[in-house]
């Protein structure tokens, strides 16, 4: 009995002593295996060359490994820290700005970051809280100085200009928090609200631009549409111009086809075109109430009265 009471002693013991010589590093992990309270070795999913480079300048007698799985370290001797390797969000309740032309904007902006070199990050904070504290101070500094550089309208309404000044604001924190292994890949405004008595005020000041915008609009406008007006004229002058020159011409030649007919017509029957011009001249003096005093021996009796031609040659016939 005594026998088996050892023998599942030494196999706990064995279990135990097995169990601490492993540990498991899982995907989205970094660790750090410390060895009488100083930092002996880095695990990393992987890593960049400027990390490598960062923990050979730190220290270059720490021992660095890729990769997840199951890893080695001296039982009840080493001690095993761990951190994400995941982006983690900052998300801190909105925080009052004040733009350049001393406008009050209340800022919910979020971000998200990562530990890029755990050492590092051990050596500045040992933990997340510190960390995200940190965080805070710096976002929010870096956030009031550019801010501070844009006024309030723009900020609002021109995306452009404000993604622009998001993507400085993150290369900006980064670089402030290589030294403690941190990276700031993204930073995002989720909403800009005003504070209630600056409403009327930055309205004011929209609606002024807007205003001013309309008005060069329209006076472009209205230039280009004199312009227009000015040329259609001008080219509606010269088109009638050519046109009656061109009448003209076309009725001086029609007259003289007109005349040069007439001659041939009237040489050819000089009679008949007598006649056809008397026609033409009771048609035109004739009218349904008209009166007429007619001479007998007027060529104008000659068809309308039916007076022969020996009356129309008497010297002494009455008018009728």
């Amino acid at each position: 009995m005594k026998k088996w009471i050892i023998i599942a002693a030494a196999a706990l013991i064995v279990l135990i002593v097995g169990a601490n010589c492993f540990f498991v590093l899982e995907e989205g992990e970094s660790a750090l295996v410390q060895r009488f309270g100083r930092i002996q070795a880095v695990y990393m999913r992987d890593y960049s060359d400027d990390v490598r480079a960062q923990l050979n300048a730190d220290d270059p007698s720490l021992s660095l490994h890729e990769g997840t799985g199951i890893k080695f370290k001296v039982p009840f001797i080493d001690n095993v820290i761990k951190y994400t390797a995941k982006l983690v969000m900052y998300d801190p309740p909105p925080n009052e700005v004040i733009t350049s032309d001393k406008r009050k904007l209340y800022f919910d902006n979020c971000a998200q970051w990562r530990i890029e070199n755990p050492f590092r990050f051990y050596t500045a904070y040992n933990n997340m809280d510190s960390a995200k504290r940190r965080i805070d101070d710096v976002m929010y500094s870096r956030m009031n100085e550019r801010v501070g550089k844009m006024l309030s309208h723009e900020l609002i309404t021109d995306r452009e200009l404000s993604g622009d000044m998001l993507d400085e604001l993150a290369t900006a924190v980064s670089a402030d928090f290589v030294r403690q292994g941190i990276a700031v890949p993204d930073i995002r405004i989720k909403r800009t609200d005003l504070p209630v008595e600056n409403y009327e005020s930055i309205y004011n000041n929209m609606n002024t631009e807007r205003q001013r915008i309309a008005m060069q609009h329209r006076s472009e406008g209205e230039e280009e549409s004199l312009k227009i007006r000015s040329d259609t004229d001008r080219e509606a002058v010269t088109i009638t111009s050519q046109a009656q020159r061109d009448a003209e011409i076309v009725r001086g030649e029609g007259d003289s086809e007109a005349a040069r007919i007439y001659n041939e017509a009237y040489g050819n029957n000089p009679s008949f075109f007598e006649f056809y011009n008397l026609l033409q001249t009771y048609r035109e003096t004739i009218g349904g109430s008209s009166t007429l005093v007619v001479p007998l021996d007027s060529p104008f009796a000659k068809y309308l009265l039916g007076v022969s031609e020996a009356v129309t040659n008497t010297p002494d016939t009455p008018a009728s």
